[in-house]
């Protein structure tokens, strides 16, 4: 692995409760990994510990098999050959975009400098603008500037922390897309904070789910969705509610039954016999449930979310469980209707009984 994290573990003074608890994760050399939690997680504590800038109280961190952060060592920030871009851009306004991006390499021959500044400035889509300064630049452009000057010293580890939080929604997708293929097209390896699950999926070969200092999951976007290792990684990414079903044996078969009915021809479904009395909870995402008006089961909708192709419904069943369901926008029932309902799920994902958590939604 070119970046390995092993049972690390981050404390500050006067907290009882460690920043970072037994933390392990690898990231490819090339590849790009995200962390993704609510604020207070850790997350940013863990980026930190990665560069330098937090000492480590137990465990290690490992760059391309040499040891620079455990108990008992602690290479340099400045030794680790890391590039960081932070959320706030941090460029020197009274410099010019060329100056800006030479910061970082001002000890090399000039003609050799501007060489470098030229080169990354056409890989981030900025080529020819070495004369501007930050303020005539959009949000978008000088973040663009921002990575640039992190590229040019050509560092082993790229770091960004909430790099696009001050821009607006719908430029931080567009530019996640954006940077991916630049660190992609520029042979770089990455660490990404943020707390955008948009962003995440968008640049991430790996996405770590973290809360309360731990590690929850390390995996790719897909896996994450469809199959979490915890409940709150299943209550954390994407949409979805917790609800109670009974899992029975069925010849070869195992059938969950839920308050939407039966769902069979499962794959990798857990035996009955995984849970006291075969009862546990299912994760049903709001694509697990499509609208059917020839169904039995019929639902009312309590709350419905607009998103262009789609509603999101909040739906409540007869017996008080609430549903999500994304349903194409062509079929726009008004809220306190009722509608009928349907499972549709190749797979199950479950979870030891809560009562308390039946009606929670993600």
């Amino acid at each position: 692995m070119f970046l390995e994290v092993t049972q690390l573990e981050v404390r500050y003074a006067g907290r009882p409760r460690a920043a970072v608890q037994n933390v392990s994760l690898g990231l490819r050399a090339g590849d790009i990994g995200v962390l993704i939690g609510p604020s207070g997680c850790g997350k940013t504590t863990l980026l930190r510990a990665v560069a330098g800038l937090e000492p480590v109280s137990g465990g290690q961190i490992s760059l391309t098999g040499q040891v620079v952060s455990s108990a008992s060592v602690s290479v340099p920030p400045e030794q680790r050959r890391i590039g960081m871009v932070f959320q706030d851009y941090a460029l020197f306004p009274h410099l010019s975009v060329g100056r800006n991006v030479a910061f970082g390499i001002h000890q090399l021959p000039r003609a050799e400098q501007a060489a470098r500044v030229a080169e990354v400035l056409a890989l981030v889509g900025l080529e020819g603008s070495e004369q501007r300064f930050p303020h005539e630049l959009s949000g978008g452009q000088q973040q663009r500037v921002a990575l640039a000057r992190a590229l040019a010293p050509r560092p082993q580890l790229m770091l960004l922390d909430e790099p696009f939080s001050n821009l607006d929604v719908d430029l931080r997708e567009r530019l996640a897309h954006e940077v991916r293929g630049i660190l992609k097209a520029a042979g770089a390896t990455a660490l990404f904070v943020t707390h955008d699950q948009l962003e995440a999926f968008a640049i991430g070969d790996a996405i770590g789910v973290m809360h309360e200092g731990q590690l929850h999951q390390w995996d790719d976007a897909y896996t994450l969705y469809h199959r979490p290792a915890t409940r709150f990684v299943a209550d954390f990414i994407g949409h979805g509610v917790f609800a109670p079903a009974t899992l029975v044996q069925r010849g070869s078969n195992v059938v969950a039954q839920t308050p939407v009915g039966e769902l069979t021809d499962l794959a990798e479904c857990p035996l009955p016999a995984s849970y006291p009395g075969g009862e546990c909870d299912v994760l049903l995402r709001a694509d697990d449930i499509v609208h059917d008006d020839a169904s039995p089961v019929q639902a009312q909708i309590v709350r419905k979310s607009f998103r262009g192709s789609e509603f999101l419904y909040t739906l409540r069943l007869a017996n008080g469980q609430t549903m999500l369901a994304h349903v194409p926008s062509h079929h726009d029932h008004a809220v306190g209707e009722w509608i009928g309902i349907r499972a549709e799920a190749d797979h199950v994902v479950t979870f030891p009984r809560e009562t308390a958590a039946t009606a929670s939604a993600a």
